[in-house]
């Protein structure tokens, strides 16, 4: 009999399956992290190092080499670094589920055929470790800004009912991935692609202000368009939460959640027979 043949697809179900595998979770969250560094010299400080890189490279590119400057009167390399990073970490925080869905079912394939394993909450460890780094980058952001800007504003605590939109969507694409990839091998290739491609189309290293009127509109029509405006407008403007807009981000993200759950529940039954 297949294990994983017959899974319910509620919500209800999940939560009791992520509170009844929390211990679980929470091991399999620490291995994930000191997995990613085992054996390097500087273990964990990686962590710290790598989005200080990818902060030095993209502000260079952009403000030393194309001479960009924020809109808004904003022109200090150092203020538009803080910006671009405030962006970045928040977009590198929702494509980690992305980037890790396609190989997860394949990449855990003992746990699909030897054992019965609660897979569901595979995307929940990618998630669980994406979060750590998330956080770890932003001490990084927090130190630098008020070292080089000052205190940083209020609206800052707003911060994690910003990302909670960005997270659902994560962790639904992730488990929608997740099962694709275990189907179509090419899958994983493809996302990699799309990530890329996704990065640049959303306002990461620009305003959507700074766009001709026309694009403005296309722009609004990315689902991350809404949270990365709202992520920058919270650590760096001090612009209070638009709860309109971060309902409607909140709906659907939770849609996007659940439908990406319920395929993965609908689908797991094929997976010991292709792994």
């Amino acid at each position: 009999m297949n294990p994983h043949a017959s899974k319910s697809t509620s919500p209800i179900q999940l939560a009791k399956s992520l509170v009844s595998n929390r211990s679980l979770i929470k091991g399999l969250i620490k291995r994930e992290i000191i997995g990613r560094y085992r054996g390097s010299f500087m273990g964990l400080l990686w962590s710290f190092f790598n989005p200080l890189l990818m902060l030095a490279v993209y502000t260079f590119v952009f403000s030393v080499v194309f001479k960009a400057r924020w809109v808004g009167g904003i022109g200090s390399r150092t203020e538009f670094a803080m910006i671009l990073f405030a962006g970045l970490t928040a977009f590198n925080l929702f494509s980690e589920g992305l980037l890790r869905g396609p190989s997860l079912i394949l990449g855990n394939a003992n746990y699909v055929k030897k054992v019965i394993f609660p897979l569901e909450i595979l995307p929940v460890v990618v998630l669980g470790s994406a979060i750590f780094h998330f956080l770890v980058s932003f001490v990084a952001w927090l130190v630098f800004y008020v070292l080089l800007i000052g205190t940083p504003p209020a609206t800052i605590f707003e911060l994690p009912l910003v990302l909670l939109p960005m997270v659902l969507m994560s962790l639904g694409a992730s488990w929608l991935l997740a099962s694709l990839g275990v189907f179509l091998r090419d899958i994983g290739q493809i996302i990699g692609v799309l990530t890329m491609v996704l990065m640049y189309v959303t306002p990461i290293f620009y305003p959507v202000a700074a766009l001709p009127e026309d694009y403005q509109f296309l722009m609004s029509l990315n689902p991350l368009t809404a949270s990365i405006e709202q992520v920058r407008n919270a650590m760096i403007f001090g612009t209070s939460l638009d709860w309109t807009g971060w309902l409607r981000q909140l709906a659907l993200g939770a849609a996007v959640a659940w439908l990406g759950f319920a395929w993965f529940q609908k689908s797991r039954k094929g997976f010991a027979d292709v792994v």
